[in-house]
């Protein structure tokens, strides 16, 4: 069997050492269980609020093939997934991705695939206080019968205010630690499931009855992705899908917190995965029956509303009264997901400080709450300055912004991937279990990221791109990605300066797990 390294955490002071140079964080450990982890899991993805930005982008790069291409961004993404169980059972440490590269290919790559992370993160928080805000807004008009009220929302000053007390509300939430935490996404994401569901079930008896102009019969051929109309739409489609299912992961940021830190968490993110792809499928089927993609009224395909399809689908499926429901449902997705998605951001921050590749001041954990507080803090922070900003300047830029981050999710899935796969590349020939679990499936998720990484910086560079601006003639949705990529490079060097042991190796050790002979 492998040898695993001690268990950060624990009843372990905080900065205690184990082999290989992983430390303890001084989390609470044994908080969260195993349901209470894949919730969070499926909080962080925040399924409600990605089918309703996503469905109708979806469509117009596929057609018919939507529900396909939910079903093609899964499986890289389950093939991922094995790779982070794999090396949570080897290395539960709550800085996952970062640490796990570190020890596999060393502390340029490690840190590196951190600030993927840790950029995706601040992308997402900040677009999800965006939809949160709309959904705030759309609720009130819905429930006071007022246009004006729906209205606030296009006032720039007002909803950016918005934005900001939202993400100061998460912040605290997060601040106060797992059980609060815990505590509020089981109700925020039953109540969003519950809704979903019977939105799915209505769109279903009524496409099956009178139905929609357009509304369509089932066809298998709907799931097989080979049928798009081109390689160039399929990856597009594909990078949507991918985003529908980023957040997963931070099933595994919580390990040092939740009990069994070795095998729950691995098996919280397998759940959250199949709660979503059903939930996905589902949503995407009845849809489809009951709008079609036409590109006018309620069809998928109209671009004027395309963005938020089931703000507009809410009354002719469900009706005047339970429409709200679904406005509701959006709404405590996307809050709930403020929240959960702190998780990642401030436990890979905490762990890149106590293993000193950050200033000091981030490994700090507040005493009452065990919680990394300063990273949190710094987090909502950062995320509410990065939206302000953005907006005052541009809202094509923040719309680039959030067309880049399928570039920072490949990126570093991608590179946990490879990294489990070399991690235990002595296993290849233990068993056939080890050879596909620890190698030949992260490789082929890696592999797969990795294209549609590539594949999506050729096609970010045409300027036609995202928002359809440009610098220099170059598409403005590559310069933002490779941008902040490149970025990270800038920051890894000062902190070369700052941090010359973590860089040296001399702090978090690069190695591979011993065999030893099973007792």
């Amino acid at each position: 069997m492998v040898q695993l390294h001690n268990r950060p955490g624990g009843n372990e002071a905080p900065g205690a050492q184990a082999p290989g140079g992983v430390r303890s964080k001084g989390l609470d450990s044994g908080s969260v269980g195993l349901l209470g982890n894949a919730v969070i899991g499926v909080s962080t993805v925040a399924p409600v609020y990605c089918l309703t930005t996503t469905l109708g982008t979806t469509v117009a790069a596929v057609g018919l093939r939507m529900p396909a291409l939910f079903l093609a961004g899964f499986l890289p993404m389950m093939l991922v997934a094995f790779a982070y169980r794999e090396l949570n059972k080897a290395i539960p440490d709550s800085g996952t991705s970062f640490t796990w590269t570190v020890k596999a290919f060393g502390p340029k790559v490690g840190w590196m695939c951190g600030w993927g992370l840790v950029i995706a993160t601040i992308i997402v928080l900040s677009n999800l206080a965006g939809v949160a805000t709309e959904y705030l807004y759309l609720l009130l008009g819905e429930i006071t019968r007022s246009d004006s009220v729906a209205a606030l929302n296009d006032n720039r000053l007002v909803h950016v205010l918005t934005c900001l007390a939202l993400i100061a509300v998460a912040t605290m939430i997060s601040y106060r630690g797992m059980t609060a935490t815990k505590g509020v996404q089981y109700a925020l994401v039953g109540l969003q499931l519950a809704v979903l569901g019977l939105f799915g079930v209505m769109a279903i008896v009524k496409a099956s009855g009178h139905g929609a102009a357009g509304s369509l019969h089932f066809s298998w051929s709907w799931l097989d992705p080979f049928r798009a109309t081109s390689f160039t739409s399929f990856v597009a489609g594909l990078s949507l899908s991918l985003f529908m299912y980023w957040g997963w992961d931070a099933c595994l940021s919580a390990n040092e917190e939740t009990g069994g830190s070795e095998k729950t968490p691995g098996r919280a993110a397998m759940l959250a995965m199949a709660v979503l792809v059903g939930s996905y499928l589902f949503t995407a089927v009845a849809v489809q029956m009951y709008a079609g993609i036409g590109t006018t009224g309620t069809g998928l395909g109209n671009p004027e509303t395309s963005s938020n399809v089931l703000a507009v689908l809410a009354g002719p499926v469900m009706g005047t009264g339970l429409g709200v429901l679904l406005f509701v449902a959006v709404l405590a997705s996307a809050s709930a997901s403020l929240q959960t998605t702190f998780i990642p951001v401030s436990r890979t921050v905490l762990a890149m400080s106590v293993y000193e590749a950050l200033p000091a001041s981030f490994a700090e954990v507040n005493e009452r709450h065990k919680t990394p507080g300063r990273a949190i803090v710094t987090a909502g922070v950062g995320t509410g300055a990065f939206y302000t900003v953005m907006t005052l300047v541009s809202s094509h830029v923040l719309a680039d912004t959030i067309a880049a981050l399928t570039l920072m999710i490949c990126f570093y899935y991608s590179l946990t991937a490879f990294a489990c796969a070399w991690y235990f590349r002595h296993d290849l020939r233990r068993s056939v279990r080890d050879a596909l679990l620890k190698c030949v499936f992260p490789l082929l998720g890696g592999l797969t990221l990795a294209a549609i990484f590539g594949k999506s910086l050729v096609d970010m560079a045409d300027p036609s791109y995202g928002s359809g601006s440009s610098v220099f003639g170059v598409g403005s949705v590559f310069v933002v990605g490779a941008g902040l990529l490149a970025l990270g490079l800038v920051v890894m060097a000062v902190m070369t300066r700052r941090s010359p042991a973590f860089f040296r190796g001399e702090v978090l050790t690069r190695d591979t797990p011993a065999l030893v002979i099973p007792d």
